[in-house]
């Protein structure tokens, strides 16, 4: 069975994988953000290839990288952009493109996993792989925006090879049982920023957290998590929250990200904010978008894997700040330092995110644990259990 493991494919690990929806390099924010709205998927990827050529070859097409609904919050984020929305939605997409080579790489079906999780050491977050479809299939989705080169292309990340490894997690014993802290896979060179410093402030750490895969911590002034501002749950808010970014500080971004909606009482400081900065536009543009509804899991009361962390000793009891009074619980996903790999794998895994905060009794913050960190430890260890 060990053996087996090895000789797995990237095929393998893509089936059932929906393909994966795409933009032409040529293409607007504005159609981006059109995109992301009609999408299940967070990233979209963006192709060099002109669909009104025919005749396009395999040199000519071909996926340069991704951009999801953060690159655009943290683009319009930027203080001149603020100021010209209408102009900025009409921006090529090429804009918001990372300046990280390698996070988008085509590989061939037949790609061995070693070769995979290689390439996601290396810096690949996303591998782009061609899906086996029938001709009928293809006639009838001629013209669809997934179709390149005359076939449809899927995405594997590093949630995928870590979801398949743990399906063999027996093979790699006793690793799996192992303490992260024992492991020494806990990273302290993570981003946070205070409670009460402006959310706008955290711009260039939120376009970090998405090249990292990871979030930024929303912490006190003794180091404490009180929550974090995630890429993927900005992501959901869309374009709106760009407004709420540019005028609250963290602690409040996250009670406005995170109470089901933004609460009508930030919302009304949101907009005398802005009026007091001539911002009046964001609002006629973005005031139909909110924020969608978060619905709680049947673990939300469990101490683990989602913990809730409050303040110590009513610390913000008598502040002004919205967020002492209406947030109802972190939404950071923690662990302790004692946790097993294993654990932890489950718990960023059942909560679709790359990480899992490492916090101590006192909910002081001391690293983050990722599905990069994981996979380095796997694959030390992937030949030695053959």
């Amino acid at each position: 069975m060990a053996a087996r493991l090895l000789s797995y494919e990237v095929a393998d690990l893509c089936l059932g994988k929906p393909p994966v929806p795409s933009l032409s390099i040529s293409a607007t924010i504005g159609d981006a953000v059109a995109t992301l709205k009609g999408s299940e998927d967070n990233f979209i990827s963006v192709w060099s290839c002109d669909h009104s050529k025919s005749n396009l070859n395999s040199n000519d097409c071909f996926c340069i990288s991704k951009i999801c609904m953060v690159d655009i919050i943290c683009y319009l984020c930027k203080e001149e952009n603020l100021l010209s929305l209408s102009m900025v939605l009409q921006s090529p997409v090429s804009v918001l493109l990372s300046k990280v080579k390698g996070l988008v790489r085509h590989v061939e079906p037949s790609s061995s996993l070693l070769e995979v999780i290689d390439l996601m050491l290396q810096g690949t977050q996303n591998l782009v792989v061609p899906i086996r479809s029938n001709s009928k299939r293809k006639q009838l989705q001629k013209s669809s925006s997934t179709i390149h080169n005359g076939c449809e292309f899927c995405w594997l990340t590093q949630e995928d090879v870590i979801r398949f490894l743990l399906c063999s997690i027996g093979l790699f014993s006793p690793i799996p049982t192992i303490s992260i802290d024992t492991l020494g896979i806990i990273s302290t060179d993570f981003l946070a920023i205070g409670y009460h410093s402006p959310a706008a402030s955290a711009v260039g750490a939120i376009s970090r957290s998405l090249v990292d895969q990871t979030s930024v911590a929303v912490v006190d002034d003794d180091g404490i998590l009180i929550g974090e501002i995630s890429p993927s749950t900005l992501a959901t808010c869309g374009v709106a929250v760009t407004s709420a970014i540019a005028t609250l500080s963290a602690g409040d971004l996250i009670a406005y990200i995170d109470c089901g909606g933004p609460p009508v009482e930030i919302s009304r400081d949101v907009e005398a904010r802005l009026k007091k900065r001539n911002l009046e536009k964001m609002l006629d543009k973005f005031m139909t978008i909110t924020c969608e509804p978060h619905i709680p899991s049947s673990d939300d009361d469990l101490p683990s894997p989602r913990t809730t962390m409050r303040p110590k000793s009513g610390r913000y009891s008598r502040s002004s700040s919205y967020s002492a009074r209406m947030v109802r619980r972190a939404e950071a996903i923690v662990c302790h330092p004692g946790s097993s790999l294993v654990a932890v794998m489950v718990q960023a895994i059942s909560h679709r995110v790359n990480y899992v905060w490492v916090i101590e009794d006192d909910c002081s913050v001391v690293g983050i644990v990722t599905f990069f960190n994981m996979l380095e430890i796997f694959r030390e260890n992937l030949e030695s259990v053959i």
